[in-house]
């Protein structure tokens, strides 16, 4: 089976710079696994995509030497098996605020008897190889979405699900539920403290650490911190910026403050 190199990279504490894609588009999928990605992620939560879209972007990423995953949007194991046949090396799950929450995604992810998915890998056989069933559990990427004060209390018991490979914080709704605003780069003391717990927890369990960022800036300032997995914008928020650049530039001006909203 082809390994996940995201796995790999986790446990010699290589950085993973993740794409993120919102629209639905093969050819901008294809265009972004070929910038240096290490891994291209398909929104099917927030972004216009449907199953379809997916299917065909996820063709493409699998194409270029980015590794594909796909954020689903909610902990639906029909949904999650569905994305793994159609080829996603990996599974971004949103809204795990407890441990069974964390067990119920992690069994979709897993073959038994570690879990409960569902024979018939089809796309991942094409791109995966014909051992892709016996070493499907141990290639996938499983990465829980913390993004409620409910999920923080419960992060010790997230982490000790077995067969979960770390934590993606969601920022804005994590800022949302803690302070009252979406801010993926909130400031806010009650945010800050939550981010470092997530870090400090990981470290302890030895599980990777994830975060949505506004910028290759803010990026770098995660890893710095100890972040190992970050995503630099989505491609809404890229493409609006440098659109905005070129425009100023061709006028004259000084280039607009970027975007800074993000999720």
């Amino acid at each position: 089976m082809r390994h996940n190199p995201l796995k790999a990279a986790f446990r010699q504490q290589q950085p993973i710079i993740n794409g993120w894609l919102a629209i639905p588009s093969g050819y901008s999928a294809e265009i972004a696994g070929h910038q240096g990605y290490d891994s291209v992620t398909v929104d099917m939560q927030h972004g216009m995509i449907d199953f379809a879209s997916a299917l065909s972007m996820l063709q493409a990423i699998s194409a270029t030497p980015a590794t594909p995953l796909a954020r689903v949007n909610s902990n639906e194991p029909a949904q999650i098996m569905r994305l793994l046949d159609a080829g996603a090396w990996g599974i971004i799950c949103p809204m795990i605020s407890t441990a069974r929450q964390a067990q119920q995604f992690v069994a979709a992810c897993r073959y038994p008897p570690l879990g409960n998915r569902s024979f018939g890998p089809a796309r991942a056989l094409l791109y995966g190889g014909k051992d892709y069933p016996q070493h499907a559990n141990e290639e996938i990427l499983t990465l829980a979405m913390i993004e409620t004060r409910e999920g923080l209390n419960n992060l010790d018991a997230i982490l000790d699900t077995h067969g979960l490979d770390g934590i993606f914080i969601g920022p804005n709704d994590l800022s949302l539920a803690l302070t009252g605003s979406a801010s993926a780069e909130s400031q806010h003391p009650d945010m800050l403290a939550a981010i470092e717990r997530v870090l400090d927890r990981c470290r302890v369990h030895n599980k990777l650490a994830g975060i949505f960022c506004t910028s290759g800036q803010a990026a770098a300032r995660r890893l710095a911190e100890g972040f190992h997995f970050v995503t630099p914008a989505n491609d809404v928020m890229q493409l609006g910026n440098a659109a905005r650049e070129a425009i100023a530039a061709a006028r004259g001006e000084q280039p607009p403050v970027r975007g800074a909203s993000g999720y």
